[in-house]
């Protein structure tokens, strides 16, 4: 499990999480949902360890080892991996250096490049092409390969369908679907609720640093998640 206990953190003096717990575990979709500024990527953030925000109080717990103050490699080492928002890919290089630009932590899932390919067919086809030569759907189906390529039990995915076409936003479905059948536990951080709510097995709703909501999906109906989130 993949837990976060009791969370402070912010940037400086101004404080953004207020105490958030949450837990994620192996072969579920925890979605995070939560309107502009409410402190979901601070939270992505501290639980991969970034130089920024910094955490004051609380913990973020993976098993029985405290990743607090780790170094981002060493989380990612760990088995915890981040598809961040924006993508972030590398332009000049290609879809195949993109894969093979680290080394698996492990063998713990056995993700090589052959078996990304085979999950997302699509890169397959564009191996050869640059970062900068993929559209925004396959922009994103690369960075959910690079992360399996760390080989985690754990994937936090940040805004993942931010800036996608309707159609690849239901690929992106399948994709976290995919991940969650494998046996990954997912942490997916979205303003869309109803692509969240295609895939979740839990929701969280974050507002003002706090979490003010968290249910099984069963007992999260759209009704009650779109007064929290002010969207109709």
């Amino acid at each position: 499990m993949l837990s976060v206990r009791d969370l402070h953190a912010g940037y400086g003096e101004a404080q953004v999480l207020h105490g958030v717990s949450l837990e994620i575990t192996r072969g579920a979709v925890h979605a995070l949902l939560g309107r502009n500024g409410m402190g979901k990527s601070t939270l992505v953030r501290a639980m991969m360890g970034l130089s920024t925000p910094r955490i004051t109080a609380g913990d973020v717990m993976l098993g029985e080892t405290r990743l607090n103050g780790m170094a981002p490699h060493r989380i990612a080492r760990a088995g915890v991996a981040l598809v961040p928002q924006g993508r972030r890919l590398f332009a000049s290089l290609t879809v195949s250096e993109h894969l093979t630009i680290l080394k698996p932590a492990s063998a713990r899932h056995g993700w090589t490049v052959a078996r990304v390919f085979e999950a997302f067919p699509r890169l397959a086809q564009r191996k050869s092409h640059r970062g900068n030569q993929l559209s925004g759907g396959e922009r994103q189906m690369l960075a959910v390969g690079r992360a399996l390529m760390a080989d985690p039990s754990f994937i936090l995915m940040d805004e993942p369908s931010e800036g996608l076409a309707p159609v690849m936003v239901q690929a992106l479905e399948g994709v976290v679907a995919l991940l969650r059948d494998e046996g990954l536990g997912v942490l997916l951080v979205e303003q869309n609720l109803y692509s969240a709510l295609a895939v979740a097995d839990r929701v969280s709703v974050l507002e003002g640093g706090q979490i003010v909501h968290s249910a099984p999906i069963a007992e999260s109906p759209a009704e009650t998640l779109t007064r929290f989130l002010g969207v109709h």
